[in-house]
């Protein structure tokens, strides 16, 4: 059964109706938007400084050779350091691992993101202090999450590997931080226990939004509650969840302590973000520590720009409307 909902300026899958006629721009808002300008002007610029200084240092780093051993001892090399980067088989095992990661730890994110959205946005007794509970982890340190999910599957002693024991089940008699596989399983799952509430917060803001006429109107049409959550609050959701998508993504392709705690880097867990540190701290290797860093940043901004421009229409879309 098709359910169409009557939004302003809204198709029925609710996208932006494009044939809607746009408000035009008057002087007083011109005149605002000039004023806005200035007024943040000067915080954009000491923003820009911020941000530019280092990234502008570590590239000349990675143009040059140091030695950490003799000083004075260094030389431009070029783009040498980011040949070598791109020829190793180190970097692209750790730009396969963290998509990896990135991919399976956001897709599941967005699912129990929304399932959690949706049970948050009822209305029932107690409803304030649960949002507080499914908050919690999202407010514990990184490393003192990792650290608890290292406990929970230590051989023999751990909480995880204990109960599949007893009840008999696969995994029990696992190294799960020692083997490949069950090690990015671990990362996984301790990142999506600590930043699923993050998902779920910026999903419960987009389904706050949707009008309850739309829902009566929906019940009014006799649609069933799986139709009204295909045909409405699905498409009227997408804003939101593309939102976390690109937050989250881009959290993910710069992942370093959760493996940094959990494995070191071994059994196929090593990210982008660990490897130019192994590089640079503890290789002391300078130069190439910095190629590697600044190729991860420039592998999260072209993520960050994909996303925005093929899956961030419907945000800007929306934000027009409002106007």
């Amino acid at each position: 059964m098709a359910i169409k909902t009557l939004l302003p300026g809204r198709s029925p899958g609710g996208a932006p109706n494009r044939g809607a006629p746009a408000r035009p721009t008057s002087g007083r808002d011109r005149a605002e938007r000039k004023l806005a300008f200035r007024m943040t002007a000067p915080s954009l610029v000491i923003m820009a400084l911020v941000a530019a200084v280092p990234i502008g240092y570590a590239i000349w780093l990675s143009l040059n050779q140091y030695s950490v051993r003799t000083a004075g001892l260094s030389r431009f090399v070029g783009l040498e350091n980011y040949i070598n980067a791109l020829s190793s088989q180190e970097w692209w095992a750790a730009f396969g691992q963290t998509f990896l990661f990135a991919g399976l730890s956001v897709s599941l994110e967005l699912i129990l993101g929304t399932a959690m959205a949706l049970l948050l946005n009822l209305a029932f007794k107690g409803r304030a202090v649960l949002r507080t509970v499914v908050l919690l982890p999202y407010a514990i340190i990184t490393v003192v999450s990792a650290i608890t999910w290292q406990t929970m599957f230590q051989p023999n002693m751990g909480l995880v590997t204990n109960v599949l024991s007893t009840l008999g089940l696969p995994g029990g008699d696992v190294v799960w931080l020692g083997e490949h596989g069950y090690a990015m399983a671990v990362i996984v799952m301790a990142d999506v226990w600590k930043t699923t509430p993050f998902a779920a917060l910026i999903i419960l803001a987009g389904l706050q939004v949707i009008s309850a006429e739309t829902y009566e109107a929906a019940e009014l049409d006799g649609a069933s509650k799986w139709q009204t959550f295909l045909n409405i609050t699905l498409p009227l959701l997408r804003p939101a969840i593309v939102l976390a998508a690109i937050f989250r993504t881009m959290d993910a392709l710069r992942v370093f302590d959760l493996p940094f705690v959990l494995t070191r880097g071994a059994n196929g867990t090593e990210s982008m973000s660990m490897l130019a540190y192994t590089q640079l701290r503890e290789n002391r290797l300078v130069g190439e520590g910095s190629a590697l860093s600044i190729l991860t940043f420039l592998t999260v901004m072209v993520v960050s720009v994909i996303y925005v421009r093929f899956a961030g229409g419907n945000i800007r879309d929306v934000a027009k409307e409002e106007q």
